[in-house]
C-alpha cells in the first residue's frame, strides 16, 4: 500500500484530524499497511499571508505520500496536488488520524476530483 497524509492537530494517529489542508497544523504520513508514521510539520505554510495550500502540498509530497486524507482544499491546492500525483480524499474531519487511517483502509472514502473549497479561508 501507498504512503498516506493526513492533517493533523498533532504529530500521533490518536490526534484529531485538521480539517484545514493549507493551514493545517502538520501532516501525519502513514504507511497503512505498517502504520509507522512519520510527522511533518506546515508551521511555515500557516504563517503565510498567501499561498499555503501550494507550500502544504509541497511538504504532502515531499513525504512521499500519494493519498491525502483532509477536511478542505482550495482550487490551487488541489491543482498542486494533482499535479504530483496524489490522490485526495476530502470532508475527512471530526475524527482522529487512526480512525481516517482505518476508514480509508476500509474503502469507505471517495477520492475527489475536484476541490471543495474556494480557498483563503473556505
Amino acid at each position: 500500500m501507498q504512503k498516506i497524509a493526513i492533517t493533523s492537530e498533532g504529530p500521533s494517529l490518536d490526534d484529531a484530524v485538521d480539517p484545514r489542508f493549507g493551514r493545517a497544523a502538520g501532516f501525519v504520513i502513514v504507511d497503512p499497511a505498517t502504520l509507522e508514521t512519520e510527522y511533518r510539520d506546515n508551521g511555515a505554510a500557516q504563517t503565510m499571508p498567501r499561498g499555503a495550500g501550494i507550500q502544504a502540498a509541497e511538504t504532502v509530497a515531499g513525504g512521499g505520500a500519494k493519498v491525502l486524507l483532509t477536511g478542505y482544499v482550495g482550487p490551487k491546492a488541489f491543482q498542486a496536488l494533482s499535479a504530483a500525483g496524489i490522490a485526495i480524499v476530502q470532508n475527512i474531519e471530526s475524527m482522529t488520524v487512526r480512525e481516517a487511517v482505518a476508514r480509508y483502509k476500509d474503502g469507505r472514502i471517495n477520492v475527489a476530483s475536484a476541490p471543495n473549497s474556494r480557498g483563503r479561508g473556505r
